[in-house]
Protein backbone atom coordinates (compact mmCIF):
# COMPACT_ATOMS: atom_id res chain seq x y z
CA UNK A 1 0.00 0.00 0.00
CA UNK A 2 1.19 3.51 -0.78
CA UNK A 3 -0.16 6.71 0.77
CA UNK A 4 0.42 10.33 -0.21
CA UNK A 5 -0.25 12.91 2.48
CA UNK A 6 0.53 10.26 5.07
CA UNK A 7 1.86 12.74 7.62
CA UNK A 8 -1.42 14.64 7.79
CA UNK A 9 -4.50 14.22 9.94
CA UNK A 10 -6.50 11.69 7.93
CA UNK A 11 -3.41 10.23 6.28
CA UNK A 12 -1.79 9.24 9.58
CA UNK A 13 -5.00 7.56 10.75
CA UNK A 14 -5.27 5.70 7.45
CA UNK A 15 -1.66 4.50 7.69
CA UNK A 16 -2.31 3.28 11.23
CA UNK A 17 -5.50 1.47 10.20
CA UNK A 18 -3.76 -0.21 7.26
CA UNK A 19 -0.90 -1.46 9.42
CA UNK A 20 -3.24 -2.71 12.14
CA UNK A 21 -4.99 -4.92 9.61
CA UNK A 22 -1.68 -6.37 8.42
CA UNK A 23 -0.59 -4.20 5.49
CA UNK A 24 2.90 -2.88 4.89
CA UNK A 25 2.75 0.77 3.91
CA UNK A 26 5.00 3.07 1.90
CA UNK A 27 4.21 6.56 3.11
CA UNK A 28 5.13 9.78 1.31
CA UNK A 29 5.90 12.72 3.59
CA UNK A 30 6.45 16.19 2.14
CA UNK A 31 10.20 16.81 2.09
CA UNK A 32 11.39 19.25 4.75
CA UNK A 33 14.80 20.11 6.16
CA UNK A 34 13.72 19.18 9.69
CA UNK A 35 13.16 15.56 8.61
CA UNK A 36 9.77 15.80 10.29
CA UNK A 37 7.32 12.99 9.60
CA UNK A 38 4.36 15.02 10.84
CA UNK A 39 1.67 13.03 12.66
CA UNK A 40 3.30 9.74 11.68
CA UNK A 41 5.65 10.45 14.57
CA UNK A 42 2.67 10.10 16.92
CA UNK A 43 2.09 6.48 15.89
CA UNK A 44 3.24 3.67 18.22
CA UNK A 45 6.71 2.28 17.42
CA UNK A 46 5.31 -1.14 16.54
CA UNK A 47 3.11 0.52 13.90
CA UNK A 48 5.98 2.52 12.42
CA UNK A 49 8.00 -0.66 12.02
CA UNK A 50 5.66 -1.59 9.15
CA UNK A 51 5.87 1.85 7.50
CA UNK A 52 8.47 2.80 4.90
CA UNK A 53 8.65 6.58 5.04
CA UNK A 54 9.62 8.35 1.81
CA UNK A 55 10.35 12.07 1.79
CA UNK A 56 9.10 13.55 -1.47
CA UNK A 57 6.59 15.86 -3.08
CA UNK A 58 3.47 15.08 -5.13
CA UNK A 59 4.35 18.04 -7.34
CA UNK A 60 7.35 16.01 -8.56
CA UNK A 61 6.51 13.08 -10.85
CA UNK A 62 9.73 11.24 -9.95
CA UNK A 63 8.77 11.23 -6.27
CA UNK A 64 5.33 9.91 -7.10
CA UNK A 65 6.64 7.16 -9.38
CA UNK A 66 9.05 6.00 -6.68
CA UNK A 67 6.19 5.86 -4.17
CA UNK A 68 3.76 4.03 -6.45
CA UNK A 69 6.19 1.51 -7.94
CA UNK A 70 4.98 -1.97 -6.99
CA UNK A 71 2.05 -0.77 -4.88
CA UNK A 72 -1.22 -2.69 -5.07
CA UNK A 73 -3.18 0.42 -4.04
CA UNK A 74 -2.20 4.08 -4.04
CA UNK A 75 -4.21 6.20 -1.61
CA UNK A 76 -3.89 9.82 -2.74
CA UNK A 77 -4.52 12.16 0.20
CA UNK A 78 -1.81 14.82 -0.28
CA UNK A 79 -3.38 18.27 -0.67
CA UNK A 80 -3.40 21.83 0.54
CA UNK A 81 -6.68 22.01 2.44
CA UNK A 82 -6.96 25.24 4.44
CA UNK A 83 -9.69 27.32 2.84
CA UNK A 84 -8.65 30.73 4.27
CA UNK A 85 -5.09 30.31 3.00
CA UNK A 86 -6.43 29.53 -0.48
CA UNK A 87 -7.64 33.15 -0.63
CA UNK A 88 -4.04 34.28 -0.10
CA UNK A 89 -2.18 31.77 -2.25
CA UNK A 90 -4.50 30.22 -4.86
CA UNK A 91 -1.69 29.26 -7.24
CA UNK A 92 -0.16 26.95 -4.65
CA UNK A 93 -3.47 25.05 -4.43
CA UNK A 94 -3.48 24.44 -8.16
CA UNK A 95 0.16 23.32 -8.05
CA UNK A 96 -0.39 20.84 -5.23
CA UNK A 97 -3.98 19.71 -5.67
CA UNK A 98 -4.34 19.66 -9.45
CA UNK A 99 -0.77 19.05 -10.63
CA UNK A 100 -0.13 16.66 -7.74
CA UNK A 101 -3.17 14.62 -8.72
CA UNK A 102 -2.05 14.65 -12.35
CA UNK A 103 1.30 13.19 -11.25
CA UNK A 104 -0.38 10.45 -9.22
CA UNK A 105 -2.65 9.49 -12.12
CA UNK A 106 0.17 9.55 -14.66
CA UNK A 107 2.37 7.39 -12.43
CA UNK A 108 -0.50 4.94 -11.99
CA UNK A 109 -1.04 4.85 -15.75
CA UNK A 110 2.63 4.19 -16.48
CA UNK A 111 3.04 1.61 -13.69
CA UNK A 112 -0.35 -0.06 -14.27
CA UNK A 113 -1.27 0.34 -10.62
CA UNK A 114 -4.17 -2.01 -9.80
CA UNK A 115 -6.17 0.55 -7.78
CA UNK A 116 -5.98 4.27 -6.98
CA UNK A 117 -8.18 5.77 -4.26
CA UNK A 118 -8.38 9.52 -4.83
CA UNK A 119 -9.53 11.96 -2.14
CA UNK A 120 -12.17 14.56 -2.91
CA UNK A 121 -14.02 16.79 -0.42
CA UNK A 122 -17.59 17.82 0.30
CA UNK A 123 -16.48 21.43 -0.27
CA UNK A 124 -16.74 20.81 -4.02
CA UNK A 125 -20.54 20.93 -3.67
CA UNK A 126 -20.57 24.42 -2.20
CA UNK A 127 -23.69 25.47 -0.30
CA UNK A 128 -26.27 22.72 -0.66
CA UNK A 129 -28.97 23.32 -3.28
CA UNK A 130 -30.77 20.12 -2.28
CA UNK A 131 -30.29 17.92 0.80
CA UNK A 132 -29.13 15.39 1.55
CA UNK A 133 -26.32 15.86 -0.98
CA UNK A 134 -25.72 12.93 -3.28
CA UNK A 135 -22.94 12.58 -5.84
CA UNK A 136 -25.07 14.08 -8.62
CA UNK A 137 -25.33 17.44 -6.83
CA UNK A 138 -23.82 20.29 -8.94
CA UNK A 139 -20.23 21.26 -8.20
CA UNK A 140 -19.56 24.85 -7.11
CA UNK A 141 -16.10 26.38 -6.70
CA UNK A 142 -16.90 28.71 -3.83
CA UNK A 143 -13.25 29.04 -2.81
CA UNK A 144 -9.94 28.57 -4.63
CA UNK A 145 -9.50 25.44 -2.51
CA UNK A 146 -12.77 23.89 -3.64
CA UNK A 147 -12.07 24.87 -7.24
CA UNK A 148 -8.69 23.14 -7.09
CA UNK A 149 -10.29 20.00 -5.72
CA UNK A 150 -12.90 20.05 -8.48
CA UNK A 151 -10.00 20.23 -10.92
CA UNK A 152 -8.26 17.34 -9.17
CA UNK A 153 -11.42 15.23 -9.27
CA UNK A 154 -11.80 15.87 -12.98
CA UNK A 155 -8.18 14.89 -13.63
CA UNK A 156 -8.85 11.60 -11.85
CA UNK A 157 -12.07 11.13 -13.82
CA UNK A 158 -10.32 11.82 -17.11
CA UNK A 159 -7.57 9.28 -16.43
CA UNK A 160 -10.20 6.64 -15.76
CA UNK A 161 -12.17 7.44 -18.91
CA UNK A 162 -9.25 8.16 -21.25
CA UNK A 163 -6.65 5.67 -20.03
CA UNK A 164 -8.66 3.17 -17.95
CA UNK A 165 -6.69 3.95 -14.81
CA UNK A 166 -8.64 2.13 -12.06
CA UNK A 167 -9.54 5.13 -9.92
CA UNK A 168 -12.18 5.27 -7.19
CA UNK A 169 -12.87 8.68 -5.64
CA UNK A 170 -13.89 9.08 -2.01
CA UNK A 171 -15.63 12.33 -1.09
CA UNK A 172 -15.55 12.65 2.73
CA UNK A 173 -17.71 15.13 4.59
CA UNK A 174 -16.05 17.13 7.41
CA UNK A 175 -13.81 14.59 9.09
CA UNK A 176 -12.75 15.35 12.69
CA UNK A 177 -10.82 13.66 15.47
CA UNK A 178 -7.41 13.50 17.18
CA UNK A 179 -4.50 15.12 15.28
CA UNK A 180 -6.68 17.47 13.22
CA UNK A 181 -5.14 20.91 12.70
CA UNK A 182 -6.69 23.93 14.35
CA UNK A 183 -7.63 25.38 10.96
CA UNK A 184 -10.83 23.31 11.52
CA UNK A 185 -13.59 24.27 13.93
CA UNK A 186 -13.58 21.32 16.35
CA UNK A 187 -9.83 21.53 17.15
CA UNK A 188 -10.21 25.31 17.37
CA UNK A 189 -12.78 24.90 20.12
CA UNK A 190 -11.20 21.97 21.94
CA UNK A 191 -7.66 23.37 21.95
CA UNK A 192 -8.88 26.63 23.50
CA UNK A 193 -10.90 24.75 26.12
CA UNK A 194 -8.00 22.41 26.93
CA UNK A 195 -5.77 25.45 27.46
CA UNK A 196 -8.20 26.84 30.03
CA UNK A 197 -9.96 29.40 27.86
CA UNK A 198 -13.72 29.85 28.23
CA UNK A 199 -14.21 32.73 25.79
CA UNK A 200 -13.96 30.75 22.55
CA UNK A 201 -13.03 32.70 19.40
CA UNK A 202 -14.91 31.56 16.29
CA UNK A 203 -16.23 32.76 12.96
CA UNK A 204 -19.75 32.35 11.59
CA UNK A 205 -21.93 30.12 13.80
CA UNK A 206 -24.72 29.59 11.26
CA UNK A 207 -23.21 27.06 8.81
CA UNK A 208 -24.06 23.40 9.30
CA UNK A 209 -21.87 20.40 8.59
CA UNK A 210 -21.99 16.61 8.51
CA UNK A 211 -19.21 15.69 10.96
CA UNK A 212 -17.59 12.25 10.47
CA UNK A 213 -15.14 10.73 12.94
CA UNK A 214 -11.73 10.04 11.44
CA UNK A 215 -11.80 6.29 12.18
CA UNK A 216 -14.94 6.01 10.05
CA UNK A 217 -13.32 7.99 7.24
CA UNK A 218 -10.25 5.73 7.32
CA UNK A 219 -12.56 2.71 7.05
CA UNK A 220 -14.20 4.29 4.01
CA UNK A 221 -10.83 4.59 2.24
CA UNK A 222 -10.08 0.95 2.95
CA UNK A 223 -13.54 -0.08 1.78
CA UNK A 224 -12.84 1.49 -1.62
CA UNK A 225 -9.50 -0.31 -1.82
CA UNK A 226 -11.06 -3.69 -1.02
CA UNK A 227 -14.29 -3.46 -3.03
CA UNK A 228 -14.70 -5.26 -6.36
CA UNK A 229 -13.63 -3.04 -9.26
CA UNK A 230 -17.08 -3.07 -10.83
CA UNK A 231 -18.56 -1.62 -7.64
CA UNK A 232 -16.30 1.41 -7.23
CA UNK A 233 -13.82 2.02 -10.07
CA UNK A 234 -14.74 5.05 -12.13
CA UNK A 235 -17.15 6.25 -9.47
CA UNK A 236 -17.26 8.99 -6.86
CA UNK A 237 -18.70 8.03 -3.49
CA UNK A 238 -19.66 10.25 -0.56
CA UNK A 239 -18.78 9.34 3.03
CA UNK A 240 -20.73 10.97 5.84
CA UNK A 241 -23.13 10.32 8.70
CA UNK A 242 -26.34 11.78 7.28
CA UNK A 243 -26.64 14.04 10.34
CA UNK A 244 -26.47 17.83 10.18
CA UNK A 245 -25.10 20.02 12.99
CA UNK A 246 -24.72 23.80 12.99
CA UNK A 247 -21.58 25.37 14.43
CA UNK A 248 -23.64 26.89 17.24
CA UNK A 249 -25.13 23.47 18.06
CA UNK A 250 -21.63 21.99 17.88
CA UNK A 251 -20.33 24.43 20.50
CA UNK A 252 -23.24 23.57 22.79
CA UNK A 253 -22.59 19.84 22.37
CA UNK A 254 -18.89 20.27 23.12
CA UNK A 255 -19.74 22.29 26.23
CA UNK A 256 -21.99 19.46 27.48
CA UNK A 257 -19.41 16.83 26.56
CA UNK A 258 -16.57 18.55 28.42
CA UNK A 259 -18.72 19.91 31.26
CA UNK A 260 -17.40 23.42 30.70
CA UNK A 261 -19.27 26.68 30.30
CA UNK A 262 -18.43 28.43 27.05
CA UNK A 263 -18.79 32.02 25.89
CA UNK A 264 -18.54 32.54 22.13
CA UNK A 265 -16.65 35.51 20.70
CA UNK A 266 -17.09 36.09 16.98
CA UNK A 267 -13.94 37.44 15.33
CA UNK A 268 -14.09 39.19 11.96
CA UNK A 269 -10.79 37.69 10.76
CA UNK A 270 -12.30 34.20 11.06
CA UNK A 271 -15.20 34.98 8.72
CA UNK A 272 -15.07 33.87 5.09
CA UNK A 273 -16.10 36.23 2.28
CA UNK A 274 -19.90 36.15 2.13
CA UNK A 275 -20.05 34.54 -1.31
CA UNK A 276 -17.50 31.91 -0.33
CA UNK A 277 -19.00 30.58 2.91
CA UNK A 278 -20.60 27.16 2.44
CA UNK A 279 -23.72 27.38 4.57
CA UNK A 280 -24.97 23.81 4.55
CA UNK A 281 -23.53 20.33 3.98
CA UNK A 282 -25.47 17.13 4.65
CA UNK A 283 -24.31 13.82 3.20
CA UNK A 284 -26.11 11.08 1.35
CA UNK A 285 -23.66 8.16 1.49
CA UNK A 286 -26.10 5.49 0.29
CA UNK A 287 -24.04 4.87 -2.86
CA UNK A 288 -21.00 3.97 -0.76
CA UNK A 289 -23.11 1.78 1.51
CA UNK A 290 -24.58 -0.12 -1.44
CA UNK A 291 -21.17 -0.56 -3.06
CA UNK A 292 -19.15 -1.59 0.01
CA UNK A 293 -21.40 -1.98 3.05
CA UNK A 294 -19.69 0.99 4.75
CA UNK A 295 -21.65 3.03 7.29
CA UNK A 296 -20.48 5.57 9.84
CA UNK A 297 -20.33 3.92 13.27
CA UNK A 298 -19.15 6.64 15.67
CA UNK A 299 -21.78 9.11 16.87
CA UNK A 300 -20.88 12.80 17.12
CA UNK A 301 -21.19 12.73 20.91
CA UNK A 302 -18.87 9.72 21.17
CA UNK A 303 -16.38 11.13 18.67
CA UNK A 304 -16.26 14.50 20.41
CA UNK A 305 -15.65 12.82 23.76
CA UNK A 306 -12.73 10.82 22.32
CA UNK A 307 -11.32 13.92 20.62
CA UNK A 308 -11.70 16.09 23.73
CA UNK A 309 -9.86 13.45 25.78
CA UNK A 310 -7.00 13.52 23.29
CA UNK A 311 -6.73 17.32 23.35
CA UNK A 312 -6.77 17.34 27.16
CA UNK A 313 -3.38 15.59 27.26
CA UNK A 314 -0.62 18.24 27.61
CA UNK A 315 1.71 16.45 25.19
CA UNK A 316 -0.95 16.70 22.47
CA UNK A 317 -2.04 20.25 23.21
CA UNK A 318 1.62 21.28 22.94
CA UNK A 319 1.36 20.84 19.16
CA UNK A 320 -1.21 23.66 18.93
CA UNK A 321 -0.87 27.44 18.94
CA UNK A 322 -4.34 27.66 20.41
CA UNK A 323 -4.17 31.39 21.20
CA UNK A 324 -3.63 32.32 17.54
CA UNK A 325 -5.92 32.14 14.52
CA UNK A 326 -4.70 29.37 12.25
CA UNK A 327 -5.27 30.33 8.62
Amino acid sequence: MAVTGSEGFIGSHLVEALVRRGDRVRAMVLYNSFNSWGWLEALPPDILESVEVQLGDVRDIASVRELADGAEVVFHLAALIAIPYSYRSPRSYVDTNVTGTLNVMEAARQLRTPRVVHTSTSEVYGTARTVPIDEDHPLQGQSPYSASKIGADKIAESYNLAFEVPVATLRPFNTYGPRQSSRAVIPTILSQLAAGERRIKLGDLRPSRDFTFVADTARAFIALADAPAEAVVGRTLNAGTGTETSIRELVELIARTTGKEVEIVEEAERLRPSGSEVMRLLCDSSRLTRATGWKAEVTLAEGLARTAEWFARPENLAHYKWAEYTV
